[in-house]
């Protein structure tokens, strides 16, 4: 995550987390969103619970339909960096007792030396030397089209990259689908948006 850049999810370990991730950022809201911009972590045992449907009133709901009961949001953090958050999932009503979240903030320390690119040695301390060459091409290609859609939309549509990206977003929201999906089709040629049309409305192409 960036605060002043699109932000993306790097990785999904199952079909519920990568809608969460989905849903966080074409709404802009939920604990990711604002773990992140608190620089605190976010714990949400019961999505269901008031304070939460009222505080996340779009997230929540669709959250709990894609089978998210409980989310807790930790940011990633070194220093004053901040690469991104850790958002974890469960399926029913959960509170992390004491011990669960030490180990949760252990993940997400770790998460944050691999992201910032610092090798860990056996012992998973950080070691001296930079961080050996590692595959990590599968996680730059969902940042990589929805960038490259939001580059074509600043020329189809006269604006800066971040209202390209809000009117990505806004199609996105409005069609129900997955926002990776519309940028593809963007990318493709196969969905372009013009100046005069509504922000969630885009013309096939033929």
């Amino acid at each position: 995550m960036s605060r002043i850049a699109v932000s993306h999810p790097l990785y999904g370990t199952d079909n519920i987390s990568e809608q969460l991730e989905e849903l966080q950022l074409t709404l802009g809201e939920g604990p990711c969103v604002d773990a992140f911009v608190r620089g605190s972590a976010v714990l949400a045992p019961d999505l269901l619970a008031t304070e939460l449907q009222y505080h996340w009133a779009v997230f929540a709901d669709a959250a709990l339909e894609a089978g998210a009961r409980a989310v807790f949001s930790l940011p990633l953090q070194k220093g004053t960096i901040s690469p991104g958050v850790l958002d974890l999932y469960a399926n029913i009503p959960t509170v992390l007792d004491t011990e669960e979240l030490a180990d949760a903030l252990a993940f997400a320390d770790l998460a944050t030396l691999l992201l910032l690119g610092t090798r860990i040695d056996e012992a998973g301390a950080p070691a001296v030397g930079p961080m050996p060459d590692r595959s990590f091409e599968d996680l730059g290609a969902y940042r990589a089209e929805i960038d490259q859609a939001s580059g074509m939309l600043t020329v189809q549509l006269g604006v800066g990259v971040e209202e390209a990206f809000v009117q990505l977003r806004a199609y996105s929201y409005a069609q129900g689908r997955r926002l990776a999906d519309v940028a593809a089709d963007v990318v493709a040629r196969r969905l372009r948006f013009t100046p005069d049309a509504e922000p969630d409305q885009a013309a096939e192409e033929p």
